[in-house]
Parts: C-alpha cells; sequence; structure tokens
C-alpha cells in the first residue's frame, strides 16, 4: 500500500442487487478492517431475509456494525447514524488508518460524509401524538396542516410520504418552529480522506440480478417473515419494499403472485432512485463489482 498522509475512509456504494455485500467482504478481508454498514433497513433485526442483510456467515468472515442491532419499535435517524457511525470510524482511523462503510442508502452515506443538519431528536410523548393522529384524521389533513404551519417545506416534501410529513410536524409542533429553519444544509468538513468507489453493472443485468433476487427471497421465507411483522406494519420501519407488497397480499388486495410481481417492480424502480441520486456526486469513482483486483489498486494508490 502506497504511503498515507491522512486517514482514508473507503466509502463502497452502489444500487440494491449490484453485489456490494461481497465485494466489500473482499475489500475489508484484504485490509483486515471490519464493514461499517449504511442501510436504514438492515439495522433492524426482525427483517433479515427482506432487506438482504449479510448472512451468519458474511458477519462470521468481517465484522459488521449496524445490522440487526436494533429492534422495529426503536427510533433511529440519519443523524443518530452520523453520530454512531463518526465514533466507529475514529476508533478504525486511529487503529488501522483506514476504514470501510458501505451501504444504499443515500441519506446515511450522506450523513456521513457531509453531515446532516442537527434537527432536534422527537420525544416519544409527540411521536405517539402524531402517530395516532395520523390513524385518526389521515395523511391529507397533515398534509394541510403542514402547508399552515410550515409553507416553504410544503413545497418540496414528498406529500405521499406518512414518514415524511409526519416527522416535519412533529418538529414544528416540539420546537414551536418550522422544519425548514433547521435544513442549514451546510456540508461539514471530516478530519479524513473519503474516497468513494461505486458499483454498477449493465442495466438489463441489475434488472435481472434483482428479480432473481426476490425469488430467492421467497424461497428463503420472505412471506414467513413478513408474516411474523404484520402485527406492527403501521412502523414507519416496515414501510419498505418487499413488505408493504406482501401486506397488501394478505389483506386480500392482491393475489401472492402479483405483490411477487410488484416486490420485483418496485425494487427496480427503488435501484434507478438510488443511481440518480448517486449520479450527482462527481466524487464518485465507478467500478464493476467484478473487478475487484482493479478496485483493491485503485484503494492502494489512492492512500
Amino acid at each position: 500500500m502506497a504511503s498515507s498522509n491522512k486517514d482514508t475512509l473507503i466509502v463502497i456504494l452502489g444500487p440494491t442487487g449490484v453485489g456490494k455485500t461481497e465485494t466489500c467482504l473482499r475489500v475489508a478481508e484484504y485490509f483486515h478492517i471490519p464493514i461499517i454498514n449504511a442501510d436504514s433497513r438492515q439495522i433492524f433485526a426482525e427483517l433479515p431475509i427482506g432487506t438482504a442483510a449479510p448472512t451468519l456467515g458474511q458477519q462470521g468472515r468481517v465484522k459488521h456494525f449496524f445490522v440487526g442491532n436494533l429492534h422495529l419499535e426503536d427510533y433511529y435517524s440519519a443523524s443518530m447514524f452520523e453520530q454512531d457511525a463518526l465514533a466507529i470510524i475514529e476508533h478504525q482511523l486511529h487503529e488501522k488508518g483506514i476504514a470501510l462503510m458501505s451501504g444504499g442508502s443515500m441519506m446515511y452515506i450522506d450523513a456521513v460524509c457531509n453531515g446532516i443538519d442537527d434537527i432536534p431528536t422527537v420525544n416519544d410523548e409527540t411521536r405517539q401524538t402524531m402517530k395516532r393522529r395520523l390513524q385518526e384524521e389521515g395523511l391529507p389533513a397533515l398534509v394541510e396542516e403542514l402547508r399552515q404551519l410550515d409553507p416553504e417545506h410544503y413545497q418540496i416534501v414528498d406529500k405521499n410520504n406518512p414518514r415524511r410529513v409526519v416527522h416535519a410536524l412533529e418538529i414544528c409542533h416540539q420546537t414551536g418552529k418550522t422544519y425548514t429553519s433547521f435544513r442549514t444544509n451546510q456540508i461539514k468538513n471530516r478530519p479524513f480522506h473519503i474516497l468513494k468507489i461505486g458499483l454498477n453493472r449493465p442495466r438489463e443485468e441489475l434488472y435481472d440480478r434483482i428479480n432473481r433476487r426476490v425469488d430467492d427471497m421467497m424461497a428463503q421465507g420472505l412471506e414467513e417473515e413478513a408474516r411474523n411483522v404484520y402485527a406492527k406494519r403501521h412502523l414507519n420501519s416496515l414501510n419498505t419494499v418487499g413488505y408493504r407488497e406482501l401486506f397488501d397480499f394478505f389483506d386480500g388486495h392482491c393475489t401472492r403472485e402479483e405483490a411477487i410481481f410488484k416486490i420485483k417492480s418496485n425494487t427496480r424502480r427503488y435501484m434507478r432512485k438510488q443511481l440518480t441520486w448517486f449520479k450527482k456526486d462527481e466524487k464518485i469513482r465507478w467500478f464493476s463489482p467484478d473487478n475487484i483486483e482493479e478496485i483493491l489498486n485503485y484503494i492502494a494508490n489512492s492512500q
């Protein structure tokens, strides 16, 4: 490895289904370092199949952080991940001078690399109140309330996403200020070098890998996993591709085959959304996951 004057955080990112897990395992094994997992759903212990979390065997090969460490009812946010991940990164850089983070959750990756606005943590009373209001009054009423309390954020928020709308209202009610007032979007300077490696494949290959992975998940027991958490389907943590569609099947809104078709379709749509987000970042150097030697050489020469 080339000499280094500055500690380095390697960030391996890419769309769902591209093959990040095995690539990261190879990189982690090469440098003898753990993997800091940046995935907002793999943190939940109840969802290993539907989130394609690293298996016990893979975790046996390399130590992983943020895999199955929380439960569905636990509140967690990108700003909390920023704090927790930075603490691990600081320790890892002190020990090795190099750290590895990987995932497909855009906000989690941005939180660590660029920082995230210091938005107050919502207390349990406010969260429960807003959860009850969402169930009783419905999303349209809360969207209209957000328009009145914070018209600026109303213009840009995803009005079909209850989690986004409710969170903005939680902040408004808890602080007496607009959600917009906490959004500064200031990039924080990190005391380490960030090396971003993007993984991608031809679009049709990605589609095929996603379709086959959904079939594999169903064979591994995704339907049973979804049934086990069905009673908690109102939680934001289950507003996730793979579970939403199966919940519709359980509710009789579609057939099992239709649910599987929708999981594949919605996963492909999410993959395209991820790529659109990542492609805006000119600091990412793109590779095929199959070119592991090229990736390792790039890391070594960038140190």
